[in-house]
């Protein structure tokens, strides 16, 4: 049955939209121009509101924003978020062998692609209805609905586009990461110079007016407006984020085939990089989207609805936007008190925030290590494979996998704690752009960083292309 899965969606590959690989070798000056184009086309998007909503209806999502690069009431209101959830369903049910898929055939990448859109396309629209239905634009008429539902269907076909573009070889990396990178560049940078509650702009108007002392500047912000405490938290999280990058233990391998030839097999200390804090935030962002669709739908009067989630409306005491904040239940404690006020305020919200969200980090750490191909029997097999051995062992894949078993489970785990204790923290302080935007960024700059300088070694040095495996 679930060698079938896939092939259901063989006679609705021709009816989905699709970007046609690169056939030619892409230059390196062409690949910048299409991702600058991509990022420049979901920028706009991220700027045009939706046809018919009344603006003063809109309800903040800030959970939602960052992960799913999201602007709320405008195209982009979804953001990447059906894309990215579809494709860790998907991956989840191949690395669970529940679907029968081997990505070294064509055809069953091809199907894999296909069964990716499907659902992203569908996910958009259950998305995009529950925002309707839920109240999350007010009372809407019969024609406004479904004007709506149609513009954000639209922009969900249309940012998978873009981020397919972009894979297909036509640009650098992935959509889904440049759009991540753009909005939590977008975040940080309105955070500091919005010309009304900007750190260096708003905030220190009130500051000079004498609205406010320059302690409240440099510690707390209220709330409503961020803190120069925030903006050196930013730069602390950064410079810890690259620092535990580049720790890792460098296992000695040698050729069997090549007696003198050594390498090294490095193991990061982040080992399955931030895709843990990743799941972890993207499962709490839906509990706070439904929980708030919900609240709405009943008005706060169902108590099993009160037991995912309250919510009132808040008001800034500096003024600016009332927001809809959660008071009670489940999404009271996988949200982040976000200040040093609020941790101090209520430390059990903030003891329970980071517990869960450490306590998540090490579940999906774990199972990411066997669903992604990463645990040590894999690897030790890989290694194998590749006519590789540890100098002092014998050559086979027990002795190996007994090696990378006293290393790989530890900074797993460790790892896990660690991506979650970072981003919990760092929202603690009211980093800018929020810790796993944080954390995201500095994942994708990296990444961006090897491919630009793969990419342009190749095109200097043609030789390389076939080292890289172009």
């Amino acid at each position: 049955m679930a060698g079938r899965f896939l092939s259901l969606f063989k006679p609705i590959a021709r009816g989905i939209p699709e970007i046609k690989a690169a056939e030619r070798r892409v230059s390196f000056n062409e690949k910048i121009f299409w991702t600058a184009l991509v990022l420049i086309i979901y920028l706009v998007m991220s700027e045009i509101w939706l046809v018919g909503i009344p603006t003063t209806q809109i309800q903040q999502l800030a959970p939602l924003s960052i992960i799913f690069a999201s602007s709320r009431g405008k195209l982009t209101e979804l953001g990447i978020g059906p894309i990215v959830t579809a494709g860790i369903i998907l991956q989840l049910l191949v690395g669970s062998a529940m679907i029968d898929c081997d990505m070294s055939k064509p055809e069953d990448r091809g199907l894999f692609t296909t069964a990716s859109k499907v659902f992203s396309i569908i996910l958009t629209g259950v998305q995009a209805s529950a925002y309707i239905i839920g109240g999350m634009y007010g009372a809407l008429l019969g024609t406004t609905a479904i004007l709506i539902f149609l513009q954000l269907l639209a922009a969900g076909i249309i940012i998978m586009l873009l981020d397919e573009l972009v894979q297909k070889g036509w640009g650098f990396g992935s959509g889904i990461s440049l759009f991540i990178m753009a909005g939590v560049a977008q975040h940080i940078f309105w955070q500091c110079f919005s010309p009304g509650t900007g750190l260096f702009v708003g905030a220190l108007t009130l500051v000079f007016t004498g609205n406010q002392p320059m302690t409240w500047w440099i510690l707390e912000g209220g709330g409503a407006y961020p803190s120069l405490l925030g903006f050196i938290a930013t730069i602390a999280a950064f410079l810890i984020i690259i620092y535990m990058e580049g720790v890792r233990v460098e296992l000695p391998l040698s050729y069997a085939g090549y007696k003198g030839f050594r390498s090294r097999y490095p193991i990061k200390l982040l080992y399955v990089s931030n895709l843990p804090v990743i799941f972890a935030s993207a499962l709490f962002a839906n509990v706070y989207l439904f929980s708030q669709i919900f609240w709405n739908m009943t008005g706060g009067n169902n108590f099993w609805v009160n037991l995912l989630g309250q919510y009132q409306w808040i008001t800034p005491t500096e003024g600016g936007q009332s927001t809809l904040e959660p008071v009670g239940g489940l999404v009271y404690y996988v949200t982040s008190p976000h200040s040093l006020a609020n941790v101090i305020a209520r430390p059990d919200r903030a003891f329970g925030y980071i517990g869960i969200l450490i306590v998540f980090c090490i579940i999906f750490s774990l199972t990411w290590l066997e669903v992604g191909g990463l645990g040590p029997s894999t690897v030790a097999k890989q290694l194998v494979d590749a006519g590789m051995q540890i100098p002092g062992y014998r050559r086979s894949g027990k002795a190996v996998e007994s090696i990378l078993n006293r290393y790989i489970p530890t900074v797993t785990v460790l790892g896990g704690i660690i991506v979650a204790v970072i981003a919990g923290v760092s929202d603690f302080f009211g980093v800018f752009g929020s810790g796993m935007g944080i954390l995201l960024s500095v994942g994708i700059l990296y990444q961006y960083y090897e491919i630009l300088m793969r990419e342009r070694a190749a095109e200097m040095y043609p030789a390389f292309r076939r080292i890289f495996g172009g």
